[in-house]
């Protein structure tokens, strides 16, 4: 079993759901509203405006850089369905722009159905 946590825009989540339920994977956990940042690219011109003291520049960019809104997903899939449950949130989720988001994979050693006793793979669907 894998877990897979995504980061992801904000006004992304409703698509990013609707792309998971069409490839099959229903269950999933959205932890709201995070927030966090990337390298933090800036557009040379704003920061130099706020180096300078420019008020409508270091609103842009915070003071310190502000934090971004943020969506966090964590879905746990079968070890078969890894690669599609990450294709399905790139394909999703992908502009070419910073703030895309990230994804990050870890290994899951068992899970349990509260209600049942179920374990393994058999307690994920």
């Amino acid at each position: 079993m894998k877990e897979i946590i995504a980061v992801i825009r904000m006004k992304k989540m409703n698509e990013t759901k609707d792309a998971l339920i069409e490839a099959g994977i229903s269950s999933f956990t959205s932890l709201g509203r995070v927030h966090g940042r990337g390298k933090g690219q800036v557009h040379f011109d704003i920061l130099q405006g706020a180096e300078e003291g420019h008020p409508e520049a270091i609103e842009l960019l915070g003071n310190p850089p502000r934090l971004v809104a943020k969506r966090l997903v964590a879905i746990v899939v079968p070890d078969e369905l890894k690669d599609k449950t990450i294709e399905t949130i790139i394909k999703t989720n992908q502009t070419g722009n910073p703030g895309d988001g990230k994804i990050f994979v870890t290994d899951i050693t068992d899970s349990i159905r509260v209600r049942t006793g179920e374990t393994g793979d058999v307690a994920l669907v």
